[in-house]
């Protein structure tokens, strides 16, 4: 079986479409253990590889309101 290694950006469907948004590639998890997160308005920019666990903490913690007013 081969590995697709290519993210698969995509943006949350909670976005507004407002240009203040983030990119993840949930697809690299399986074969890297990380979730790539790019800025969607420099696409060419840097890539922060998050741990998994760590990506999934900050998801929940959003999810459960533990970030509002910050």
């Amino acid at each position: 079986m081969t590995i697709d290694e290519t993210p698969r950006w995509f943006t949350s469907s909670y976005s507004d479409n407002g240009g203040n948004c983030v990119e993840v590639a949930g697809n690299l998890v399986a074969s890297r253990g990380t979730v790539p997160v790019r800025d969607s308005k420099d696409r060419s920019g840097p890539i922060l590889d998050v741990p998994a666990g760590a990506f999934s903490a900050f998801v929940e913690g959003v999810k459960s309101g533990n970030f509002q007013g910050v």
